[in-house]
């Protein structure tokens, strides 16, 4: 019995590798959506090595029969293109489409770089029987007409392709009439994509990707964690509300700058960015340790919340794409989002701290440890981002270069008297 079982986990074993094996590690999907009148016309081309578990007519080593492919490459389209793409009208999700045409296309084909050529492709002969073509070395092009009210309607698709490899890059482009083409580049699934959104609909999508990347960044928690815990016996909320507001001014000026161009677009500066996150979490841990100004806190607070916004713009990068013609409202609720989970974060800790501080460890014994534990992760982090960090080159100290610094420069004393101004008034 025990050989039957050990048996069967082996041959289990050996199964799943080999399926894990036939799933390609990159694949790149190019779809055009190009509505008129009452037709949706949907262009894919996908690497047939992702169209995986289908019959396809070959001849001699594995030549693809083409002649004789038809019904398999529609067969193909329904199974992996037609049943993860959901496509909606105005809130509607769209029946399945017609299959108009099929072709396969060898990898030297450029024709998909813009929708007429693309089409033109799809209409001309098929290829020739005698090419020696592998079947998982092509594209395959489909032609997909779905109908529709209006070309003037509200369009919006889910792409659910992360099943076709382990990393699937979507390029999708939207043709409205009368209307610039709208350019889209996205990986695995990014849920339900609309192709030009309402200012509500683009605010809420921000409000949910701001409440959950605060909620799931790690090092954005730690340093609120670092911020609640010298104040968490009393829940001394007024001198938190100051502290946690001038982390939202700060890291609103510079995600609202970085969505505008205004900062380095060099290699090292992301790293360089989540490497003085980590410096900034240590920094707050050992002043929670040393004792801190609880009263003029805030200030190191703003200037920690810059670096923080750059950290935030790197996650909201990929995403504005999503935002159509709503960039500033997109910006703005994806702060409300960060603000949302932060609350939820303060709602939730500050309790927590206050339990613990009045019960289980006098407080500042409690706030030693906890910073100390604050601390030794932070240190970490540094040192795993300084080497990301020391891969990158230093920046050539050119004339460029120094326009920029100075631009920087500016900035920063600009920012500097705005606090020196609010500190005063506090003061006052």
């Amino acid at each position: 019995m025990l050989k039957r079982v050990i048996g069967f986990v082996f041959a289990a074993c050996a199964l799943a590798a080999a399926h894990a094996h036939d799933i390609p590690a990159d694949v790149r999907l190019n779809i055009f959506f190009k509505p008129a009148g009452n037709t949706l016309a949907v262009l894919v081309r996908a690497p047939m090595s992702a169209l995986r578990e289908v019959d396809y007519p070959k001849r001699g080593p594995g030549y693809l029969e083409v002649s004789k492919a038809d019904a398999a490459l529609r067969h193909a389209a329904k199974l992996w293109l037609i049943d993860t793409l959901d496509i909606y009208e105005n809130d509607t999700r769209l029946p399945a489409p017609r299959i108009v045409q099929t072709r396969v296309a060898l990898p030297s084909d450029t024709s998909f770089t813009a929708y007429e050529s693309a089409l033109q492709t799809l209409h001309s002969p098929p290829l020739a029987d005698s090419l020696d073509l592998y079947w998982n070395q092509q594209f395959l092009d489909v032609l997909l007409e779905y109908p529709i009210q209006s070309d003037r309607s509200d369009f919006a698709v889910r792409a659910r392709v992360d099943r076709l490899g382990l990393k699937v890059a979507t390029a999708l482009r939207f043709l409205p009439p009368g209307v610039e083409t709208r350019a889209f580049e996205f990986h695995g699934d990014p849920g339900l994509v609309r192709l030009d959104p309402r200012w509500h609909q683009a605010a809420w999508r921000f409000v949910v990707s701001g409440f959950w990347h605060i909620l799931e960044g790690m090092d954005h928690l730690l340093f609120l964690a670092c911020l609640m815990i010298p104040l968490g016996k009393n829940l001394r909320w007024r001198p938190l509300v100051v502290i946690v507001t001038s982390f939202t001014v700060a890291h609103s000026i510079t995600l609202l700058a970085s969505a505008f161009g205004f900062v380095p677009d060099a290699l090292w500066f992301p790293p360089l960015i989540e490497f003085m996150i980590a410096l900034s979490i240590i920094y707050m841990a050992l002043e929670n340790i040393a004792g801190s100004n609880i009263q003029r806190r805030w200030i190191i607070t703003f200037a920690f919340g810059l670096v923080h916004g750059f950290g935030f713009s790197f996650a909201l990068s990929e995403s504005l794409q999503f935002a159509g013609d709503h960039l500033i409202t997109s910006l703005l609720a994806f702060n409300v989002g960060v603000e949302i989970g932060q609350l939820v974060v303060l709602i939730v800790l500050l309790p927590l701290l206050a339990l613990l501080f009045r019960h289980a460890l006098a407080e500042k014994l409690g706030i030693i440890i906890l910073s100390a534990l604050v601390a030794h992760t932070g240190w970490h982090w540094m040192l795993e981002r300084h080497e990301q960090l020391a891969k990158f080159p230093l920046p050539k100290l050119d004339a460029a270069f120094a326009a920029s610094a100075m631009r920087g420069l500016i900035a920063l004393l600009v920012l500097g008297v705005l606090v020196w101004l609010v500190h005063a008034t506090v003061q006052r």
